[in-house]
């Protein structure tokens, strides 16, 4: 009984008092419900407390992970509609200095590069996932159907990502580690390249070619116009981009000592194909003046001084200095400026042969033809001085 007192005093007591089985039962059932709202805690004796304390060090405190981004939802109402509709318009870009760019890899590669983002619009949250989160917190990100964006889209197969971005500033941007140590002395001036799907190949080309910059005049398409990004493939955010230049502010664009020369598909031989060999094609080639325009809207002069240029195949050497090349568009081709800046650098022209009877090459493919014959002779150059450094002839 003494056992049963220490044990449970209560219950004990009530064993004692008359209908004690039934107090006994109650008493019981008072403490399990105790139990319930008060667990008890048991606790080890003091002194493997205090061992125990001090071999378990306390656990270290990490930092609450970051908030989500917050992100709305909304509907294709009309207004939204129309926002879309206006940023692809070019009059858009300049006044407001937006553009619209769309798919993971071109915004992926805007985000990497610097740009700035103002309204993603995404239609699964896995699409922000594969983005730089922390170049996601200055942008509003707005969660929309896949069939608002379908219809938004210029994509045949869309990938349910847009974004409305600053009009990035090629003196803000950090381009590519391996694209800046690819760079060679090679530049690209694009003359009235007006088709936008032959500028995006060509700034393409120029990427993979390793131009270390392209320089757009006055008459080429907008660089930021939709489909020129999407011909361009992402190379908008590896190599430096300076659009709309007049002639006199070219010259102060490029490098000190540069020599500027001209691609051109036409062959100095004639359309026979007869008269010099392939390798003796080096005297100077009169250029005549261009025909009138058929159009009002043509630019065009009549009887304009076109300086003459030694003409050569662009497969002999050409690249002893830093170099840049003129690519002329295929409607209206070399401009008398781009001649003149050629001449006044003692540039050259580089004929591409073709058969006779075949019309000229597109300018996107004359572009890479040249580019990459560029890059051929830049890098076997560089390789020849690089011997001639760790083998220097003892005379």
């Amino acid at each position: 009984m003494a056992g049963l007192g220490r044990l449970a005093p209560g219950l004990c007591r009530a064993l004692l008092r008359p209908g004690g089985p039934r107090e006994a039962a109650a008493e019981g059932r008072r403490g399990v419900r105790a139990l319930r709202r008060s667990p008890v805690r048991v606790l080890p004796p003091r002194k493997e407390r205090g061992a125990a304390g001090e071999k378990q060090p306390s656990p270290k405190k990490h930092p609450p992970p970051p908030p989500p981004p917050a992100v709305e939802r909304s509907s294709a109402g009309p207004g939204l509609w129309k926002v879309l509709t206006i940023t692809k318009s070019k009059k858009f870009r300049d006044h407001h200095g937006k553009v619209l760019l769309e798919g993971h890899r071109l915004i992926k590669d805007a985000l990497e590069a610097g740009a700035v983002p103002h309204t993603l619009f995404f239609s699964t949250m896995g699409h922000l996932k594969e983005l730089p989160e922390a170049k996601l917190k200055q942008a509003s990100l707005v969660k929309v159907k896949f069939e608002d964006i379908k219809s938004w889209s210029d994509l045949v197969t869309p990938q349910g990502l847009i974004g409305i971005f600053s009009k990035p500033d090629h003196t803000k941007m950090s381009y590519p580690a391996a694209q800046l140590t690819s760079s060679l002395p090679l530049l690209l001036i694009c003359d009235n390249i007006r088709d936008p799907g032959n500028l995006g190949t060509i700034l393409r080309s120029a990427a993979g070619a390793g131009c270390e910059k392209v320089l757009l005049t006055e008459g080429c398409v907008d660089p930021w116009e939709p489909k020129v990004l999407r011909a361009g493939m992402g190379a908008h955010f590896r190599l430096p981009i300076v659009a709309n230049l007049d002639w006199e502010s070219v010259p102060s664009n490029l490098p000190a000592g540069i020599q500027v020369c001209v691609a051109d598909n036409k062959d100095p031989r004639g359309a026979d194909g007869a008269g010099s060999a392939p390798g003796s094609l080096k005297a100077p080639v009169k250029s005549k003046p261009k025909a009138a325009p058929e159009h009002e809207d043509e630019e065009g002069e009549e009887g304009v001084c076109i300086p003459e240029l030694p003409a050569q195949y662009y497969y002999e050497s050409w690249t002893q200095t830093p170099v840049a090349v003129v690519i002329g568009g295929e409607t209206h081709g070399l401009s008398p400026d781009a001649l003149h800046l050629a001449a006044s650098t003692g540039g050259k022209r580089l004929v591409i042969p073709v058969v006779p009877g075949v019309d000229s090459l597109n300018s996107a493919i004359a572009a890479a033809i040249v580019l990459f014959e560029g890059k051929r002779q830049l890098l076997q150059r560089h390789k020849q001085e690089d011997e001639r450094q760790k083998f220097p002839v003892v005379g």
